[in-house]
């Protein structure tokens, strides 16, 4: 099963999931608070930054300028979503993953140690 896509680093690939379930609502201080609440990791915003950076210049990922808000003076949010590419790489990943735990003998069972 070959795979041609640009490599991904876990905290990248937890970024472009986070970006995809907050469809279309996804822009950096909403993502570092999502990421923090659902891995318990201290996330700052540079680095979330940083990540949707790299996942644009990859292509899986894109992002335009919402409405200005007023909670945020008046300023506008970069808001990001997936694109197509980074769908079939999210979904490719899964597979991946999905096929070795299927593969992993008695995964849960405590007696055996890996």
């Amino acid at each position: 099963m070959a795979m041609k896509r640009s490599y991904l680093g876990e905290f990248e690939e937890i970024v472009l999931l986070t970006v995809a379930v907050m469809e279309g609502q996804a822009y950096g201080v909403a993502l570092t608070h999502e990421i923090i609440e659902q891995t318990g990791r201290s996330v700052r915003l540079n680095q979330i930054h940083a990540a949707l950076q790299r996942l644009e210049d990859k292509g899986m990922v894109k992002s335009e300028m919402g409405e200005p808000t007023a909670e945020r003076g008046g300023r506008r949010k970069r808001l990001f979503t997936v694109t197509a590419y980074g769908r079939r790489t999210l979904q490719e990943i899964q597979d991946v993953r999905v096929n070795l735990w299927t593969r992993m003998p008695d995964p849960f069972n405590p007696a055996i140690s890996l």
